[in-house]
């Protein structure tokens, strides 16, 4: 069986578990619940602390897990990202009171507090500056104001509890995170099925389906409009003159899209939702 790591609380679990059950996996039904057997798709399931689950993974005990990328990172650890999964999108900040420095070169030499302490050590390494790290395991907005270190280290969605703590966010974004999929330093047979699964899962989210009416002439204009993945399916209809078009568009300009389509001339404009999806 493909042995897979799943987060099993904090920002990452929820959206994972629910993305696995879209691809057709079996789910916990008690969040207390640390192992599943999926007989039916030859997997079992670990549910393990983000941060541990690289370390797992790395190790070869299990064979794939989902964790942040930041988390991958700071373990050091030989583990492969495999596929970004396109949910738990943050960046990686430094922040300090306002006005103590304005560039990361500026933090030679002083203390930075940060949960991530590899992370941030060959972070800063690659810039060439050298700092005393401050290693916390969390809440390290608190650290400036304790005076404990001078700057902090941190993952940023919205900055807003940086800000709450009296700190400004300065210099360039360290790196950019995201949930991802990783695998053990050798691939596991399965792996490969799990991937397309989760690739289906993440496409269905990202599209949707529009079926239009259209007459024919306007057909060319229409396919400017709504190009889909590959090109339209075009079926024809009693009336010679029309014909039905079914397009996959980006659910993010789904309305733009229907407005187009509906002032070139396109009538009975239907949009679905995609469960699922194989490319």
């Amino acid at each position: 069986m493909l042995r897979i790591a799943v987060p099993n609380k904090g920002a990452l679990s929820e959206t994972a578990i629910a993305m696995l059950a879209e691809a057709g996996y079996a789910t916990r039904r008690d969040s207390k619940q640390l192992h599943l057997i999926d007989a039916a798709n030859d997997v079992e399931f670990f549910y393990l602390r983000p941060r541990d689950i690289a370390t797992y993974v790395a190790s070869g005990a299990l064979d794939v897990g989902i964790t942040g990328r930041d988390l991958l990172l700071d373990t050091r650890m030989p583990a492969r990202e495999i596929e970004a999964l396109g949910f738990g999108n943050s960046t990686f900040r430094l922040a300090a009171r306002p006005g103590r420095f304005s560039r990361i070169e500026d933090l030679e030499g002083v203390r930075v507090a940060t949960a991530f302490p590899g992370l941030v050590d060959a972070l800063l390494d690659e810039r060439g500056v050298a700092v005393d790290i401050v290693p916390l395991d969390g809440a390290v907005e608190s650290a400036v104001e304790l005076g404990v270190a001078d700057a902090v280290a941190d993952v940023v969605e919205t900055g807003t509890t940086l800000r709450q703590a009296g700190l400004e966010i300065f210099g360039d974004v360290l790196m950019e995170s995201e949930a991802v999929l990783i695998g053990a330093p050798t691939e596991a047979p399965g792996t490969d099925r799990l991937l397309r699964r989760l690739r289906g899962v993440m496409v269905a989210r990202r599209y949707v389906m529009v079926d239009y009416d259209l007459p024919v002439a306007l057909l060319d204009q229409a396919t400017e409009i709504a190009g889909g993945i590959e090109s339209p399916t075009v079926s024809p209809l009693r009336d010679p003159e029309w014909v039905a078009v079914r397009v996959m568009v980006p659910r993010k300009g789904m309305n733009r899209v229907m407005d187009e389509l509906y002032e070139l001339g396109a009538r009975a404009i239907l949009v679905t939702a995609i469960d699922n999806a194989r490319l």
